[in-house]
């Protein structure tokens, strides 16, 4: 009865425990591969506008999303950012407003000097309807306390 026992178990110890080169040469032929969608333009486009439309959005969600898309590299099509502007104006928060402007229009500069006034172009009907000023109007695209050039005085 001792004998079957540890023959048993000799071999259920050997079955479970395999030498390490063993388990490495197995799993070579497996290939792991995302199972995860690509996400489309139109339906990233989408998301986002659907995330600034809800309703019960509040400042620190606005944040989280304009800081989610600041990272990311790309610069966000006008009707996410007439959506992320509805928000900031349903949360009543000018100044987020203005400060998202002013990132986009870094981005856009960074880009193409000729994107930013295409942004504006499209986004103004919604800068007009919410009374929302843009960087430019408030004077900040010029230093404040910037001193004249040497080389233009």
């Amino acid at each position: 009865m001792a004998l079957l026992l540890r023959s048993a178990l000799a071999q259920a110890l050997t079955k479970s425990v395999r030498p390490m080169w063993a388990a490495a040469m197995t799993s070579t032929g497996r290939r792991n591969m995302s199972s995860h969608k690509k996400e489309t333009d139109e339906e990233f486009d989408e998301r986002w506008k659907a995330y600034f439309d809800r309703p019960n959005i509040d400042g620190w969600d606005i944040r989280q999303g304009i800081n989610h898309m600041n990272r990311l590299d790309l610069i966000p099509e006008p009707e996410i950012i007439s959506a992320c502007l509805q928000a900031c104006r349903r949360v009543n928060d000018h100044s987020l407003a203005v400060r998202y402007l002013e990132a986009i229009r870094y981005k856009s500069n960074a880009v193409s000097k000729q994107v930013w006034p295409w942004i504006l172009q499209e986004i103004r009907p919604t800068l007009d309807k919410l009374g929302i000023s843009t960087p430019e109007d408030l004077g900040y695209d010029k230093p404040e306390l910037a001193l004249k050039s040497v080389d233009d005085m």
